[in-house]
């Protein structure tokens, strides 16, 4: 070439390293095969080449093993991925758990009682009523049982109520996982709730700080509660507390309390069989009290004593003692009058003393002999006479004069009925209403000796009627009132008019509602017994008020006086004259009218019978100068009685109690019986007499005069006794509203 360089352009020399390695070639005989590395095919190779460049194994052969382990790789790789997700929101749902707990813990905290308030709280107080001797009459109040210490109970007392509320109580921390999952699969299989998982530390949480309410957050708070007191108390404080707080039913609260009401006897003295009934009476007290359900709480008892013995808390010899010959000696539950007084004496409570926050002593009127009495005579006449008359309660209040109860009945049998039919019921007295009829009369100007017309009388369309449909004539006030005569009541009733009725009743201690109505004089308005009994005590005393009451003085247990009873002011609601002209009416209802059967031999007594529309009550109320005293007979759903009438049983109960009731007392006159009283109104009384005619309808004329001491004689009938034998009032007031009201 002309240039003289060589085709390709000059080479510059190298040296050292570089200048050894640059003739260093890597041919494709060198490379390892396989991947990218394998040479591209050309169009100018041969197939020989290609056979030996390939290493003799064809390309399909040589890609299989690396795709599987792509695989492989790639499947390492996902389940990795999913692992680390899951463990990842594994972590959110438990930090997020831990704050919702967090959450409920300090939500259900936030609602617990006052922190202050979180210690063990005093015991409910007890109520202890006495009798005027001192005698513990009735005990109430939430907690009537004396506190006793763990050590001081036969050991296997506590451990029935472990056997079978908490077998685990020894060794959880105041909440039982096992018990709770236990429970779950037992509820879960009976398909209901049959069994509970509650320890004993949960229970006793509920009794001294919480409500029973069924709610979860309740059962929150008693989960905490009982974690806290298993952090400030032992186990042994623990057991001791639930002894003494839980209830047994029957008012009983605490094993001390339940020991002596069910079997008279200390909780330091049960037996076996004793402890197993009390330890199963916790799951339902109500309903297995043994006094109410025998048969139900010595069943429950048998499976606390197979418990105990599968514990080997007893022998099985042990447990098929006690089963076998059970020593169950259950305190018998009488009639139990005294609770009626009892449960009057609570609802006056309040008024007398506030709110009662310490455990008080109640000492009452009551005198505990006159109240067996009571009780006896009100039981035994019911017993023997009931079916005959279709009778079933009765009631019996007595007083003093000044009003101090000494005896009250609210029914037959407390156990089966607490409802008090002296205090709470209110029934139509019938003619036991009358004397304030008749009292209203004579402060109007009327006397003893007053004549009114004993006659058929119709008042706007209405006819009262004598039951026997005779007429006596002209009679006197006092023989209408012995004789309980319907139309002489309606006519005095009319001619006083029935509101000055009204006040004269108020006035005397009624304080029930009563409507000034005509048929106002033959007791249509309801009032209670203890009302009634009330209301005659001014004729026993002189004239002055008397409000009925039982409480005298309320003290503290260390002595503390809270309460005492102040006497009644002496106000005179009726005159001294009033007070002896109606002692003399009201004793001949005893001697000749419809009480003929009522005597206390030696004993001035007055007093006045009532029976109501068809037979539904029948009463009487009568008096000495000890005592006032009323008996109501009847039926709690108002169905009539077999022709019971005021002069029948009620007489006969109310004899038989102050016959008892006046032994050995020191015989008394009615006060001014006979004061004022002469004979020089005797030929003025007599002729006023005048005989039978048929009497024209409206009142008669006041008559102003009276006999002082002068009784006039009966009728020309006098020995007929309506309403003893044949129950006037009912039968007049069956003919008034027709049966069935």
């Amino acid at each position: 070439m002309g240039s003289g360089k060589k085709k390709g352009g000059r080479k510059e020399p190298l040296f050292g390293l570089p200048a050894a390695l640059a003739d260093l070639r890597l041919t494709v005989a060198d490379r390892i095969p396989g991947g990218d590395d394998k040479p591209k095919k050309s169009a100018k190779s041969s197939p020989k080449r290609q056979s030996e460049d390939s290493g003799d194994e064809p390309p399909r052969e040589r890609k299989a093993p690396a795709s599987r382990s792509g695989a492989k790789r790639r499947s390492k790789s996902r389940i990795s991925a999913g692992l680390g997700r899951l463990v990842y929101w594994g972590a959110v749902l438990s930090l997020w758990g831990v704050i919702a707990v967090i959450g409920v813990v300090i939500y259900v905290g936030a609602h617990l009682p006052p922190i202050q308030s979180l210690e063990i709280p005093k015991r409910p107080p007890t109520i202890q009523i006495v009798g005027m001797d001192g005698s513990v009459l009735a005990q109430r109040g939430e907690m009537a049982g004396a506190n006793v210490s763990l050590k001081d109970l036969p050991p296997y007392l506590p451990k029935a109520f472990i056997a079978i509320e908490d077998r685990r109580f020894y060794s959880h921390f105041g909440i039982d996982p096992v018990g709770i999952l236990r429970a779950a699969v037992t509820n879960v299989l009976h398909r209901g709730v049959s069994q509970g998982g509650s320890t004993l530390t949960q229970q006793l949480a509920k009794n001294l700080f919480l409500t029973q309410e069924r709610t979860m957050q309740r059962k929150l708070q008693e989960a905490e509660l009982a974690i806290w007191l298993e952090r400030k108390h032992s186990k042994n404080e623990i057991l001791e507390l639930y002894l003494n707080r839980v209830y047994f039913g029957s008012g009983a609260y605490g094993v001390e309390a339940a020991a002596q009401r069910y079997f008279g006897k200390s909780a330091k003295n049960v037996t076996i069989a004793e402890a197993a009934m009390l330890a199963g009476l916790v799951k339902s007290p109500s309903r297995l009290a043994p006094n109410r359900n025998p048969e139900g709480a010595e069943a429950r008892a048998q499976i606390v004593l197979t418990a105990m013995a599968d514990a080997k808390f007893i022998t099985d010899a042990q447990a098929q003692a006690s089963i076998g010959h059970p020593s169950y000696n259950v305190k018998p539950v009488g009639a139990g009058t005294v609770n009626y007084v009892a449960d009057w004496i609570g609802e006056v409570l309040d008024d007398l003393v506030g709110q009662i926050d310490q455990s008080i002593t109640v000492e009452t009127t009551i005198d505990p002999k006159l109240q067996s009495v009571a009780e006896a005579a009100i039981i035994d006449e019911l017993a023997a006479k009931s079916v005959k008359f279709n009778v079933s309660q009765g009631a019996l209040v007595a007083m003093t004069p000044d009003g101090a109860v000494r005896a009250m009945v609210g029914g037959r049998n407390y156990s089966e009925s607490q409802y008090n039919r002296a205090v709470t019921a209110k029934r139509q007295p019938g003619s036991s209403f009358k004397p304030f009829v008749y009292l209203t009369a004579l402060e109007l100007g009327l006397t003893p000796d007053t004549v009114r017309q004993d006659a058929p009388i119709e008042v706007k369309g209405w006819k009262p009627e004598n039951y026997t449909h005779e007429y006596f004539g002209s009679v006197t006030l006092t023989q209408a009132l012995a004789m309980s005569l319907n139309t002489v009541a309606i006519r005095l009733g009319l001619e006083v008019g029935p509101k000055n009725v009204v006040r004269t009743a108020h006035r005397l201690g009624i304080s029930s509602k009563l409507e000034p109505n005509a048929s106002i004089a033959l007791g249509t308005s309801e009032v209670s017994v203890v009302e009634m009994v009330g209301a005659y005590a001014p004729f026993a005393n002189g004239g002055f008020v008397a409000t009925p009451h039982v409480v005298t003085r309320i003290k503290t247990l260390d002595g503390k006086l809270l309460y005492m009873r102040q006497a009644d002011e002496h106000n005179q609601v009726i005159e001294p004259r009033y007070v002896a002209m109606m002692n003399t009416m009201m004793r001949e209802t005893l001697i000749s009218g419809t009480a003929k059967k009522a005597e206390i031999p030696g004993w001035p007594a007055a007093g006045k019978t009532g029976t109501s529309q068809d037979y539904r009550d029948a009463w009487f109320i009568g008096y000495t100068a000890n005592l006032v005293t009323g008996v109501w007979l009847g039926n709690d759903d108002n169905s009539p009685t077999k022709k019971a009438t005021g002069g029948g049983l009620p007489v006969e109960v109310w004899s038989r109690f102050m016959k008892t009731a006046h032994e050995g007392v020191p015989v008394a006159a009615l006060p001014n019986a006979q004061a004022g009283w002469g004979l020089s109104n005797l030929a003025q009384a007599a002729s006023q007499v005048s005989p039978p005619t048929a009497a024209a309808p409206g009142p008669a004329p006041a008559q102003p005069s009276y006999n002082g001491g002068y009784r006039s004689p009966p009728p020309t009938r006098a020995n007929v006794r309506p309403e003893a034998a044949a129950g006037l009032d009912g039968w007049l007031m069956d003919r008034l509203f027709g049966g069935n009201r």
